[in-house]
């Protein structure tokens, strides 16, 4: 089944089940840096994805290089080896026009999700306060 479509929900895009790396919201998050600070390396991108985590969840650094890779292999990101500093070389990631159309599809999945999730905190403490 292709990126973007879920076996619920079809053709109706966005969805939370067909977005991918939905566990710690790594994917919209990167989106979301890339968007704000422009290209960036891969370390740039682990230091700032703490203070912009969305979950309480510790991001481990392969699972933002794998994140990388595939948003790269869907063709959201793009990188290229940059070989200026003194150092060894290092891969620059950046945001293509495709990756902002998919922050935007992020920003619509978790809306709803947020929507979703304040329903059910308030059906609990209705629950709570009824008992």
């Amino acid at each position: 089944m292709p990126r973007g479509q879920c076996h619920r929900h079809g053709a109706e895009r966005p969805c939370t089940c067909a977005m991918g790396n939905l566990y710690r919201f790594v994917e919209p998050v990167v989106l979301l840096l890339l968007k704000k600070h422009g290209p960036s390396y891969g370390y740039e991108l682990a230091t700032a994805l703490h203070g912009h985590a969305l979950t309480d969840a510790e991001i481990e650094r392969a699972a933002l290089y794998r994140t990388l890779k595939q948003l790269e292999t869907s063709g959201h990101v793009v990188s290229e080896w940059d070989i200026s500093g003194s150092g060894p070389a290092r891969h620059v990631y950046r945001l293509t026009d495709s990756g902002e159309a998919h922050l935007q599809e992020w920003g619509v999945v978790v809306n709803k999700l947020s929507q979703a999730m304040t329903a059910f905190v308030m059906e609990v403490r209705d629950i709570e306060h009824s008992g």
